[in-house]
């Protein structure tokens, strides 16, 4: 998919605010300091169109981004906040959950996860979450460019392993870097060919 076009459209503070949705719509999330302003401004080929910060958390509302005039992007807030308030992660938690299950038009969730580590309890929690309510999702490894080859391919299979105690057939799985620019096309593909699939078969958003 060539980027043509990519403009921030909105924030929106409740899901009910979000853009009327009729058109596709591919949101991104993943723990604070996964890496995902980076990824999705290294996709856009766009140095600041998602606000990086080196303050986790720093996005806090649902940011939408028009894309080729034809499918939205979504930035969503993180989960799992370290230097919140319990009282403040629980209305980021049901900002997400709300949104990730109400949101007609959204395709697809891509959950990000940092392959530097190891599996970690709340991204499986998540993961766990998006299957038992049926939202459709990938798993993106993010800042592989951090590990050697051989330790990316082990960090992945550890993963592929964890989550196969508990899916027998496990999503869509990406190794992308933001800074070498590796694994956003094929992402992209996978949208683009999606988009094609939803106008072959006339699927509209409408209620």
């Amino acid at each position: 998919m060539v980027i043509k076009t990519a403009t921030f459209v909105k924030s929106s503070g409740k899901w009910q605010d979000c853009p009327e949705p009729t058109i596709p719509e591919y949101a991104f999330i993943g723990r604070s300091n996964v890496g995902k302003s980076s990824l999705i401004n290294a996709m856009m080929n766009h140095k600041d169109l998602a606000k990086t910060s080196q303050t986790p958390g720093k996005t806090q509302l649902i940011n939408h981004f028009l894309v080729n005039e034809s499918w939205y992007l979504t930035d969503l807030p993180g989960y799992g906040y370290a230097k919140v308030s319990k009282s403040i992660r629980k209305d980021f938690e049901k900002l997400i959950t709300n949104y990730i299950l109400n949101r007609r038009n959204l395709v697809n969730l891509f959950v990000l996860v940092d392959s530097r580590h190891k599996p970690q309890a709340i991204d499986l929690d998540f993961i766990q979450w998006c299957g038992e309510s049926g939202v459709p999702f990938s798993i993106v490894f993010t800042k592989v460019d951090k590990l050697k080859p051989n330790v990316v391919i082990k960090n992945v299979e550890d993963y592929k392993a964890e989550l196969h105690k508990t899916w027998e057939d496990l999503p869509e799985l990406y190794v992308t870097s933001a800074e070498k620019k590796v694994g956003g096309e094929e992402i992209l593909n996978f949208i683009q060919k999606t988009n094609e699939f939803l106008v072959n078969n006339n699927v509209s958003f409408d209620e």
